[in-house]
């Protein structure tokens, strides 16, 4: 199946916000070995939309939008499409029921503009939107398939997961399984290199790399009768890459490496403080981020400044006016400091320079030094994240992720 993904919204256009949800869609569709072809951005404007459309349909198996199904006049995606495909839109009264039961629970006014978005395609599977008001739906006129899902992200999201992609995998011959191995201390290139062999080969299952800040994701697919012969298909290639990889392999199938350290965390019995300067909790947002960090996670200092690294975490004065609060030594201090604070089993401390001023030949904007405690016991990394092309919140987040990695490695 060969899909277009088309995004509605003059906003768009405009670069007021980014298409964000065609990048989400895209990856969900992959793993369901669909191949996403075209990414078509399009105003809120009848005449281009239908140029729009009746491309699309001349080119793709399934066309998937995003917006315009709101209440507004410009909202003109099911209008446009039915008038395409040749359908009658009729009015969902589970839908509507759905849509004032939304307004009622929040307290607000209905108002009469809101009806529109209970009409839908007559004959077509509606999405209930149980995040917000605009109902999805999905239809298939001849070879190709429709379906429209609703613009905002935080609606777009689950509706991918919970709606088109159940609808899809319900429809397609055999069954698509997908294993993700997580990748964080060595880069895109440096696995590509380690795993060619493999990835050049690989046809079922295939083995495609992502990569994203600070970490690789190698999604393994394969297709087969059942799910029972898919796994057969994955597993082996999974393990190939494990062993391939090594340590830097710090999960398979799990959300996250933050979800990887609360789990390792809560299997060994083990609590976690944080020290952060330059990353300013970043890490300690993170880890609580994740469901049931609270069994391991217990809590943090964001020390900002010397008078808070010596008064708060105990880093000696002797420490910070010898060697600077960007010092290993100030790191391991602030590590040692937030587990004596707390009394975790684990304290991880970050200090550095995220830039995009205050560095020195010596000390360069991107160097971090990462301080871990493990119940006495502490060693110091360091990181140079600096480049010409990263600023202040890619080292940011770089070093968050190395400090999250490191938890990891001390306690799995």
């Amino acid at each position: 199946m060969n899909a277009e993904l088309i995004a509605v919204g003059t906003e768009l256009l405009l670069g007021q916000i980014a298409d964000t949800d065609g990048q989400y869609i895209s990856r969900r569709l992959s793993e369901l070995g669909v191949n996403v072809y075209y990414h078509t951005v399009v105003g809120d404007n009848p005449d281009r939309l239908a140029a729009v459309l009746r491309l699309a349909r001349k080119r793709s198996d399934l066309i998937v939008t995003t917006g315009g199904l709101g209440p507004t006049y410009d909202d003109l995606t099911k209008e446009l499409i039915c008038r395409e495909f040749g359908r009658k839109l009729v009015r969902d009264e589970e839908s509507l029921a759905r849509i004032r039961a939304f307004f009622e629970a929040s307290g607000r006014p209905m108002t009469e503009n809101n009806l529109k978005q209970a009409d839908l395609p007559e004959g077509c599977t509606v999405f209930a939107n149980d995040w917000g008001t605009a109902p999805g739906c999905a239809f298939v006129s001849g070879s190709c398939t429709v379906a429209m899902l609703p613009g905002p992200p935080r609606e777009c999201r689950p509706m991918t997961d919970y709606r088109l992609v159940p609808y899809l995998a319900a429809r397609a011959d055999g069954v698509i399984r997908s294993d993700v191995v997580r990748v964080c201390g060595i880069g895109e290139s440096a696995v590509e290199a380690m795993l060619r062999p493999m990835m050049e080969h690989a046809v079922n299952p295939s083995v495609a790399p992502y990569c994203k800040l600070g970490e690789v994701e190698l999604r393994v697919t394969a297709r087969a009768g059942t799910e029972a012969e898919a796994r057969a298909l994955t597993a082996p290639a999974v393990e190939a890459i494990c062993l391939a990889l090594g340590d830097a392999v710090y999960g398979v199938n799990v959300p996250g490496l933050e979800h990887a350290v609360v789990e390792a965390l809560a299997a060994k019995k083990l609590t976690l403080s944080t020290a952060e300067s330059c990353t300013g909790g970043l890490v300690a947002k993170r880890v609580t981020d994740v469901p049931g960090a609270s069994a391991v996670f217990l809590g943090g200092v964001v020390s900002y400044a010397n008078e808070v690294k010596q008064n708060v975490l105990g880093v000696p004065a002797e420490t910070l006016a010898a060697h600077g609060a960007v010092s290993p030594e100030t790191a391991e201090a602030m590590a040692r400091g937030v587990c004596r604070l707390t009394g975790s089993d684990v304290g991880v401390s970050l200090t550095g320079i995220a830039g995009p001023g205050g560095g020195t030949a010596e000390k360069p904007v991107g160097l971090v030094y990462i301080g871990l405690c493990v119940r006495g016991g502490t060693r110091v990394s360091e990181l140079r994240a600096g480049s010409v092309n990263r600023g202040r919140d890619d080292i940011r987040s770089l070093a968050a992720t190395r400090a999250l990695k490191l938890v990891f490695d001390a306690v799995k």
